[in-house]
């Protein structure tokens, strides 16, 4: 494209980003003119990256439709083209898959009996793999090379791609940069079948053309068998159709027999933050719940008092002196506890429901999975914490914050239950043997920030993966009881736990499995990357 049409729609994104959110654009500006880089850039990439032709500009950048087309390699690609719709979206889906020398097999109206047919004729000796994929789809010059790539280094039987969508005109637009392999998230959002291609034998094909959504089958079989899947992270489809988020939610299925969990929550005089709390906690339906308040030092009469009262209800009130660590106080409470669950609660957090700790605790007894996080919302109802993702920034960032919940978001993310990198402790959830096999928080190099993230990352290091949970739903006023870290003291901890952070897990390069490369790391709203 010639550099004035590079400049026309450079110009465009950024009216568009203007129009759209004009004091947020112009907040974007005071901190570029303010030479305060950083922040400019974040602020800048959340609105340049949210346009309608953010794709548009990315695309110009890359150029990645200049691949040239796959040559004729082994193993053998069928695509399995379901007639449907306008003749001529069959015609263009067929141009595009015989131009990359893709094997093509149409199935007609009634699939069982064009799939029993066609596994007649297969020649199964020669290992092959199959592509579902719907009529008017075509796939990107040089998609078979890049699977077949992928066959020679992965041990799946599933390996998936990245898609865009047709509109109008013959653009592309909305384009769905994935996660690599998310289990949970695959089963209330089948991002997978459509744009992907599947080892399968005789008898799974055979399966599968007996369900009512053979496409789906034959994905779901193979995952079976090759215990996940393998991502490409390339636009390789350009679809017509994508499947939709299973949305609203089925209710989570609580077990009869949940076990104790001991809820810690540190604190610091702010009464009417930790009145709130433990109002909620009465409020919360559980079976059996043992209440922790650790207090670090507090000197106001009126909590001292509320504390005292704490005591003769029942619940533990332990004093920590010195210095704010959380780490520390928390470390010093499970030692204490006697539940098979902790649940580490901020002071600040309130709560809506009383079923948000059976959500969790439900989800934290599944062997795979570590540190349960909860959908965490500011006072107004915006989104404060919808799992962390470990890169942005740097660092680590909330993601999806400052949405609304029944915004669309990036593809419903916010909205849907998935394995993630990471969740805030302000409310998390986790087996207290999980928690003591890595040997809890760390004191030393955490002892406020990023000790949630660091524990998350260990867990997951062993095999129990960070979860979100949409359907736990909890307020929280974040930092309202610690304040922020302005001061000198604080700002040069936080320096130090960031530095620990980087040289730990290196957050400063990492690309976070459930986010993406293409996705801006400056920004924790999924926005593309300019």
């Amino acid at each position: 494209m010639q550099s004035w049409a590079k400049t026309l729609l450079t110009c465009s994104v950024h009216i568009e980003a203007f129009a759209s959110a004009p004091g947020a654009y112009l907040t974007a500006v005071k901190w570029r003119l303010l030479r305060k880089r950083v922040r400019a850039h974040g602020h800048f990439a959340a609105l340049l990256g949210a346009t309608s032709r953010a794709y548009e500009w990315r695309s110009l950048i890359d150029k990645a439709d200049q691949r040239p087309p796959s040559p004729p390699g082994t193993p053998p690609i069928i695509a399995l083209v379901q007639k449907a719709g306008q003749l001529s979206q069959l015609d263009l889906t067929l141009a595009s898959l015989t131009a990359d020398h893709v094997t093509v097999q149409l199935v007609g109206t009634e699939p069982a009996e064009a799939l029993k047919a066609l596994a007649a004729e297969i020649d199964w000796s020669a290992s092959p793999w199959f592509m579902p994929i719907g009529a008017g789809d075509t796939i990107a010059p040089g998609t078979a090379q890049a699977y077949r790539a992928a066959i020679d280094v992965s041990s799946f039987q599933v390996i998936y791609a990245d898609d865009d969508e047709f509109v109008s005109g013959g653009h592309r637009s909305t384009p769905y940069f994935k996660p690599d392999w998310n289990a949970e998230l695959h089963d209330h959002h089948d991002y997978v079948t459509g744009a992907c291609i599947i080892k399968a034998d005789r008898t799974a094909f055979d399966q599968a053309a007996e369900a009512e959504d053979w496409a789906a089958a034959l994905v779901k079989g193979a995952l079976l068998l090759g215990g996940g899947a393998g991502h490409i992270r390339q636009v390789l489809h350009h679809r017509r159709n994508r499947p939709v988020p299973c949305l609203p939610l089925p209710a989570v299925d609580i077990p009869s027999d949940l076990p104790r969990v001991s809820v810690i929550i540190p604190t610091r005089n702010q009464l009417d933050l930790l009145s709130t709390c433990i109002a909620g906690l009465a409020y919360t339906d559980y079976p059996d719940l043992e209440v922790i308040v650790v207090d670090n030092d507090s000197d106001d009469p009126a909590t001292l008092d509320f504390l005292e009262t704490l005591r003769e209800r029942g619940m533990r009130v332990l004093r920590h002196a010195g210095p704010f660590n959380y780490s520390a106080i928390n470390n010093r409470a499970v030692a204490e506890a006697t539940g098979a669950l902790l649940c580490l609660l901020n002071n600040d957090v309130a709560m809506l429901s009383p079923d948000w700790l059976k959500i969790m605790a439900t989800q934290a007894l599944r062997d795979e999975v570590g540190a349960v996080g909860a959908q965490l919302l500011y006072p107004d109802g915006r989104i404060q914490h919808a799992g962390v993702v470990v890169g942005v920034g740097n660092a680590a960032g909330h993601a999806h914050r400052f949405l609304r919940p029944s915004d669309l978001g990036y593809f419903c993310r916010h909205a849907l239950p998935q394995f993630v990198s990471a969740v805030t402790a302000a409310c998390l959830v986790v087996r207290r043997d999980y928690f003591l096999a890595v040997g809890g928080l760390d004191e030393t190099s955490f002892r406020v920030a990023y000790n949630d993230v660091d524990l998350c990352l260990r867990l997951n290091e062993r095999g129990w993966q960070s979860f979100y949970e949409p359907r736990a739903v909890l307020v929280h006023y974040e930092s309202v009881s610690r304040g922020l870290d302005r001061d000198p003291v604080g700002a040069a901890r936080f320096g130090g736990e960031l530095a620990a952070l980087q040289e730990r897990w290196h957050t400063n390069s990492m690309v976070d499995p459930f986010h993406h490369p293409l996705l801006s790391r400056a920004s924790e709203q999924f926005v593309i990357v300019l």
